[in-house]
């Protein structure tokens, strides 16, 4: 109980300090897009670059977290994919529904919350997730969008729009050019270690905050049905299956194993929402799943944090 109040709730009250300031209006309209983008194209990559930096072969070689995580999102992807599906949806709609039953929050709160509860050991865990859900499943994702719009004829162009969208990716960039220097094993410059020091330590609370913010824009009501179906996959199916791979499918050290339950059992990110309104899809399912995933997950997480054992 003492974890979760020194270590979770603090990470709650970021996101109800967000909240409430929105709900006051101390900050403009344009608060959420704004400090969305310092986390983005600043504050996230600098703490991706500052971890990779200092990483070693040994904390990256965990095929087994890999795989559990990465089947985990596969399998409940699949399932809100067949489900969509059955009702004639769009190949479009299906995806965008899929990826938002999937795709845990794992950069905005995965990392400040393995970091809170395990300490800087679960930091390659925490970014190898975020990695995973940003490029391989949010990729993926496009690619069925864009082919089911444009159809398959440009499937070519298709896939090379998604490569170059996703190597310009500063969430993606970032992490690539940290690796660079234990490969040269070298260290960074101080220089340039004291710059990215100072932006990755306010990535967490900007991070934290922007969630808030955008909890409190109004999300429209309806598709009670779609809502609660993508909400029930994503809290209850992933990281249940997560934990099946990861403690009686894979090999992985027990930290290793209590992260990936706990990274899937994360609400759901902002991704599908942001993809939703970039095709001109019905936003408004994947905003209320995020709304109602994030309260839940007060509780879910908490409990789960409760139970676990930190190093043990």
């Amino acid at each position: 109980m003492d974890l979760v109040l020194t270590a979770v709730l603090p990470l709650f009250a970021l996101i109800a300090a967000g909240y409430l300031c929105a709900r006051k209006r101390l900050f403009g309209p344009g608060a959420v897009d704004a400090l969305n983008k310092y986390v983005v194209w600043l504050a996230l990559p600098a703490l991706l670059f500052q971890a990779m930096a200092h990483i070693t072969w040994d904390q990256l070689d965990h095929p087994g977290f890999t795989w559990a995580f990465l089947l985990g999102i596969a399998v409940v992807f699949a399932a809100s994919y067949a489900l969509d599906r059955q009702r004639r949806g769009r190949l479009a709609d299906a995806s965008i529904e899929g990826l938002a039953a999937s795709y845990p929050n794992s950069g905005f709160m995965g990392i400040p919350l393995c970091l809170a509860v395990f300490g800087r050991e679960s930091l390659p865990a925490a970014i190898i997730s975020a990695l995973l859900t940003a490029c391989v499943l949010f990729a993926f994702s496009i690619v069925l969008i864009e082919i089911d719009l444009q159809g398959t004829r440009s499937l070519p162009r298709t896939i090379r729009k998604v490569l170059l969208s996703v190597l310009r990716n500063p969430l993606v960039v970032a992490p690539l050019a940290g690796l660079v220097f234990p490969l040269l094993h070298v260290r960074p410059p101080g220089p340039l270690e004291q710059f990215v020091g100072l932006l990755a330590d306010s990535a967490s609370p900007c991070a934290l905050v922007t969630i808030g913010l955008f909890l409190a824009q109004s999300v429209p009501a309806g598709h009670g049905r779609a809502v609660w179906r993508i909400v029930g996959l994503k809290m209850l199916l992933q990281p249940a299956v997560t934990a099946v791979l990861a403690y009686w499918v894979f090999d992985m050290p027990p930290m290793w194993a209590q992260s990936a339950v706990l990274l899937s059992a994360l609400p759901i990110g902002t991704g599908p929402f942001m993809l939703a309104k970039l095709y001109d899809r019905e936003a408004a399912v994947t905003s209320r799943a995020i709304l109602i995933s994030t309260v839940l997950s007060v509780v879910s997480v908490s409990a789960l944090v409760a139970v676990m054992r930190p190093g043990g």
